[in-house]
C-alpha cells in the first residue's frame, strides 16, 4: 500500500506564549491576528515545549514570537528549539517577531546600552535579520509598565507593500522596540523596509530608521518590527497610565484602521490569505435546550434543582467555568429571545472574558422555531434522528435525545467539560452543538477552525466502571472517528464512494479534491475527548468539528461530493449530517460496551485506516525506521514492526500511545513526548 501523502494546506499560525513573553502581547496577538485570518486559520498559543517537541512544522503557516523580554525566549529555545524554528523558515516557513521577538530574530540585540538595570547585549541565533536591532528606539522604557509608551509616527513604504489599502503613514503602539541598523544597506542581504519611524530616535540608528523590515531567508520570508502593530487601541486602558497615556490611546484610536491595514500587508508579504473585511468577534448568543421528546426537557430541569440558585425572580447556575441563567417559557417572549440572537452588526470590541458573561439558557418545552435558530432545524433534525434511529440495528435512542444549542458560543467542549456540577447531571448522549465557537479547543497544540458551514457538536458518554476492562475508555476517540467516517459514508446514495479515511489515534481525513491525482489528503474533522472518573463511572465529553459546507481553512464535504459524485450528489445539510453520526456513534459505542473492541471493530477500523504498511522513523529510537502493522485490541496502541537491513523485519515490535509519543504522518516520524 502506497504511503499517502499528507502535506494539506497549512492551517495554523502558532503564537508563542511561553518563558519571556507578557500576558498582555500574547493576548493582543491572538486578538489581533485571529481578526485578519479567519476562517483561514487557526491562530493560537503554543508553548517552548510544543515547538521543542511536537511536530508543529508541518501545519504550520507562520509562527509568531510576540513581546516581552528575548533573553526568556532564548533560556528554552537555544540551540533546538532555534534549530526547528530557522529550518521552518529556510524550508518555507513565515516568521513574525514583534518588539521582542523583533530582537530576538536579528543577528545582534542591543538593548539599552549603558543603563546596568535595564542592558541586554549579544549576539541571537535565528539571525534572520543579519544586523542589529538597537533600542529602545525611544527613552522611557519600564518593565511591566505603561511609562515608555507612546504612538510613534511610522512612514509606511508604499511600494513594497503593495497589498490593497496601504496607509503611508501611521501611529502605532509603542514600548521599547528596537530600530534595525543600516538597514537599507543591507537590500543585497534580501532585507527590505517596510516602515519607518519618522520621529528623532534615541539610538543611533545608522543609516535609515528602519522600524519594520522583511528578510528573505531561504525558501521562506520573515518580518520584524520595533513597535506593536497588532496592539489594538480597543484593547488599552486609558487609565493605565498618566495623563499623557490617554492622549496616546487617543492618538492610537484615531489610527486603528491604518494600523490594521498595514498589519493585514505585512501578513500577505508573508505569505498569508488575509481576510479583506476584518472579521469582527461575534457576542455569545442564548443557548437552546430541547429534547426530541419535548415534556422531558422539563423533567432534565426539574433535576438541576440541587445545583440552581435563586437571584431574584431568576434561576442560576453557577459552575466553576461558566454561570447559566435559566429561563423558562411565561418568564420570556419572543422579543426578547430576538433581541438576545447575534446580528451582522452585534460585534464585541477589544479582548473579552467570556467565562465572565453570564450565559442564557432557554428551555423549550417543545421544538425550538427556525424563527429563533435560524441557522440549526431543530424540526428537521428531530426528523433525521428518529427515521435514523427506526433503522438502528443497537437501538439507539439516546444519542442527540437532549440537544443545546446555540448560534456563537465558547466552545461546545467547554459548556460541557469545565462545567462539572451540570456535567453529572446530563444523561448518556446530550449533545451540544452551535455554529460559531469562539474559543474552540483542540489535542496538543491544535485547535480546530470553525468558521460558519463547519458541523460543531460535543456528545456526553457515561462509561460504566464495571468495562473499563472489557471496553476500555481509549477507545472512544477510535469510535468517534469511526462514526464521523462511517457516518459520512452511509448520508446518502453514492457517498460510499467518498475517500474519506482515519489518521491515527483520531482525526479524519479526505483526499484533496482540487487535487485527487497526487493522493493528496487535507484534515477535515478534528476530535477531542476529555475523560474524568466520578462516582463508579467515567464521565467523557467528545468534541467533534467537521467541515461539512465550509471550503475553508482546508476542504469540505461538499467540495468531495461534487467532485467525486458530480450532480447526482445529495446536498449535505448539518441537520442530517448530525442525526447520521450521532446514530452511527451510539451503535458503535453500544456494541463496544457488549464485545469490546472485537475482531469485527478491528476490520471496519482498518477499512477506513490511512497507515497500513506506512514506513515510519522512530526518532526518540535512535531513529529507527518501522512499518506501521495496526493497532493492539487492548489499549490501542500503534503497533510498528522494526525494520533492519534492505527493510527486513528485525523481530521487535513496539508499541506506542497517543498520549507520550507526537505523531508527525506528514513528514514519517513517530517522537517520544518527554
Amino acid at each position: 500500500m502506497a504511503t499517502p501523502n499528507m502535506n494539506g494546506k497549512k492551517v495554523n499560525v502558532l503564537v508563542y506564549s511561553g518563558n519571556g513573553t507578557t500576558v498582555e502581547s500574547v493576548r493582543h496577538t491572538l486578538y489581533s491576528l485571529r481578526r485578519l485570518l479567519a476562517p483561514h486559520y487557526a491562530v493560537i498559543p503554543v508553548t517552548s515545549d510544543a515547538l521543542l517537541r511536537e511536530p508543529w512544522t508541518a501545519t504550520c503557516a507562520l509562527l509568531v514570537i510576540p513581546g516581552g523580554a528575548d533573553l526568556g525566549y532564548g533560556r528554552v529555545l537555544n540551540g533546538p528549539g532555534n534549530r526547528r524554528i530557522e529550518q521552518f523558515v529556510k524550508r518555507g516557513g513565515a516568521y513574525l517577531g514583534f518588539c521582542a521577538g523583533g530582537y530576538y530574530g536579528s543577528r545582534r540585540c542591543e538593548f539599552e546600552v549603558g543603563d546596568k538595570t535595564l542592558q541586554v547585549i549579544g549576539e541571537r541565533e535565528l539571525a534572520f535579520y543579519p544586523g542589529t536591532c538597537r533600542g529602545g528606539a525611544f527613552a522611557g522604557f519600564v518593565y511591566h509598565s505603561e511609562a515608555g509608551a507612546r504612538a510613534a509616527e511610522i512612514s509606511v513604504n508604499k511600494e513594497i507593500l503593495n497589498a490593497g489599502i496601504v496607509p503611508e503613514r501611521f501611529r502605532c503602539y509603542y514600548n521599547g522596540g528596537g530600530v534595525f541598523v543600516d538597514a537599507p544597506t543591507l537590500a543585497d542581504k534580501g532585507v527590505e523596509v517596510l516602515a519607518s519611524f519618522d520621529e528623532e530616535l534615541n539610538v543611533d540608528p545608522g543609516e535609515g530608521k528602519a522600524a519594520v523590515v522583511f528578510c528573505r531567508v531561504g525558501e521562506g520570508r520573515v518580518v520584524l518590527t520595533g513597535p506593536h502593530p497588532e496592539f489594538a487601541a480597543a484593547n488599552l486602558d486609558k487609565k493605565a497610565g498618566g495623563p499623557e497615556y490617554a492622549k496616546v490611546v487617543e492618538a492610537l484610536e484615531a489610527d486603528d484602521k491604518a494600523r490594521t491595514d498595514f498589519l493585514k500587508a505585512c501578513l500577505v508579504k508573508l505569505g498569508l490569505q488575509v481576510t479583506q473585511s476584518t472579521t469582527t468577534v461575534p457576542s455569545l448568543s442564548s443557548l437552546h435546550l430541547s429534547s426530541q421528546e419535548p415534556a422531558e426537557t422539563a423533567d432534565l430541569v426539574a433535576s438541576w434543582q440541587d445545583i440552581l440558585t435563586k437571584d431574584g425572580d431568576d434561576e442560576i447556575l453557577k459552575d466553576e467555568n461558566d454561570t447559566f441563567r435559566i429561563e423558562r417559557p411565561g418568564t420570556w417572549n419572543l422579543s426578547q429571545l430576538e433581541d438576545s440572537l447575534p446580528t451582522s452588526s452585534s460585534s464585541t470590541e477589544g479582548i473579552v472574558d467570556y467565562n465572565a458573561i453570564v450565559k442564557r439558557l432557554v428551555v423549550h418545552d417543545d421544538v425550538p422555531s427556525s424563527k429563533l435558530t435560524p441557522y440549526l432545524n431543530h424540526h428537521a433534525f428531530y426528523a433525521n434522528l428518529h427515521q435514523y434511529q427506526s433503522q438502528s440495528r443497537e437501538g439507539a435512542s439516546e444519542f442527540g435525545a437532549h440537544l443545546v444549542y446555540g448560534e456563537v458560543v465558547t466552545s461546545t467542549n467547554t459548556i460541557l467539560e469545565k462545567n462539572p456540577k451540570l456535567l453529572r447531571k446530563l444523561p448518556n448522549g446530550f449533545t451540544a452543538s452551535a455554529t460559531t465557537q469562539v474559543a474552540g479547543r483542540g489535542r496538543g497544540s491544535n485547535v480546530w477552525v470553525s468558521p460558519a458551514g463547519a458541523l460543531i457538536f460535543s456528545t456526553v458518554l457515561r462509561h460504566p466502571l464495571e468495562k473499563i476492562q472489557s471496553a476500555p475508555v481509549v477507545f472512544i476517540q477510535y469510535l468517534a472517528a469511526m462514526a464521523v467516517v462511517q457516518g459520512i459514508k452511509n448520508y446518502d446514495v453514492g457517498y460510499s464512494e467518498l475517500p474519506v479515511k482515519l489518521k491515527w489515534p483520531n482525526d479524519v481525513y479526505a483526499l484533496d479534491p482540487e487535487q485527487p491525482d497526487k493522493k493528496q489528503y487535507s484534515k477535515i474533522c478534528g476530535i477531542l475527548v476529555n475523560s474524568h472518573y466520578c462516582a463508579n463511572e467515567y464521565i467523557s465529553v467528545v468534541g467533534i468539528g467537521i467541515n461539512a459546507t465550509n471550503a475553508s481553512p482546508t476542504t469540505s464535504l461538499t467540495a468531495l461530493a461534487a467532485r467525486f459524485l458530480g450532480p447526482r450528489a445529495a446536498p449535505i445539510t448539518l441537520e442530517k449530517l448530525l442525526a447520521r453520526i450521532l446514530t452511527t456513534f451510539e451503535d458503535l459505542y453500544t456494541r463496544f460496551l457488549r464485545a469490546g473492541f472485537d475482531r469485527e471493530f478491528e476490520e471496519q477500523y482498518y477499512a477506513d485506516w490511512l497507515h497500513m504498511h506506512q514506513v515510519v522513523t522512530l526518532e526518540e529510537e535512535g531513529g529507527v525506521r518501522a512499518r506501521i502493522k495496526g493497532i493492539t485490541r487492548d489499549y490501542g496502541l500503534l503497533l510498528a514492526e522494526e525494520l533492519g537491513w534492505d527493510d527486513r523485519p528485525t523481530g521487535r515490535v513496539w508499541q506506542l500511545q497517543s498520549d507520550s509519543n507526537s505523531f508527525d504522518f506528514f513528514r514519517g516520524l513517530v517522537r517520544r513526548k518527554v
